[in-house]
């Protein structure tokens, strides 16, 4: 592996994965965003991630509180460090990032696209497996392939997030009756096929305790990365008199 590079100041340079949903939201889905000061978030009907500066000060913090609203449970993805007083942490879980190291990426015969229309079986699906959050307009985010057996939904992949260069596989999932069968790793590689074809790197999350799946997707060509962290954090009841609404950004 090469050296690790490093900024002007001397200091390790940031990778646009070290914060990808910020990298997104100022890069390829810029036009999802919605900004308050320095902090951007998807519509609550794309995606439950917002964003923070990588080194967020008090303002930042007052800023993720009024776009979010009084109250609000906030998925905080990646951050290690404390949150002010007055908020909550509501959930905290380890997890890790992959990256593509060598897939043997390659469309699959049965995937289809699925589109608009197949919102409402995949939600169902999710809503069954449990991979992460698939809200009405996820399916906006990129490419979703899935797999039907006599017409039924029994498998999905598809891609969320998308920093620069790179685009995050999500929301791989098997109806619990088709496992067993190989569908998802199908998927996996049928959606890193799709990546590779624009010239972009696939990478992905999940649980550092989900062991079966983190020495699946290594089989396949998947590198660990980076160890991260799955926060979520309630924002204060209260908020300043000074809040305004959020800003979209175009």
């Amino acid at each position: 592996m090469s050296a690790t590079s490093h900024d002007q100041s001397g200091q390790p340079a940031r990778h646009v994965l070290d914060n990808p949903a910020l990298a997104s939201l100022t890069g390829p889905h810029a036009h999802f965003a919605e900004r308050r000061g320095r902090v951007l978030r998807y519509p609550v009907d794309v995606s439950p991630w917002l964003a923070l500066p990588d080194e967020p000060d008090a303002d930042d913090w007052a800023d993720l509180a009024a776009l979010a609203g009084p109250g609000a449970e906030i998925p905080l993805p990646g951050y290690r460090g404390a949150v002010p007083e007055g908020w909550e942490i509501t959930f905290r879980a380890e997890g890790v990032q992959l990256v593509d190291d060598g897939l043997a990426a390659a469309p699959d015969p049965e995937a289809v696209r699925l589109g608009p229309a197949d919102v409402p079986e995949m939600r169902d699906l999710v809503a069954r497996t449990q991979p992460g959050p698939f809200e009405p307009r996820t399916i906006e985010l990129g490419t979703y392939l899935g797999i039907r057996r006599e017409g039924r939904l029994v498998a999905m992949a598809g891609e969320r997030l998308h920093p620069p260069g790179w685009t995050e596989i999500s929301a791989v999932c098997t109806d619990p009756a088709a496992r067993g069968q190989g569908l998802a790793s199908r998927l996996v590689l049928a959606v890193a096929h799709g990546i590779r074809e624009r010239g972009e790197t696939p990478f992905l999350h999940t649980g550092a305790q989900n062991t079966n799946a983190i020495r699946l997707y290594e089989s396949l060509g998947f590198r660990l990365r980076l160890r991260t962290a799955f926060l979520a954090a309630r924002a204060p009841e209260r908020l300043g008199e000074e809040d305004r609404e959020a800003v979209g950004v175009a």
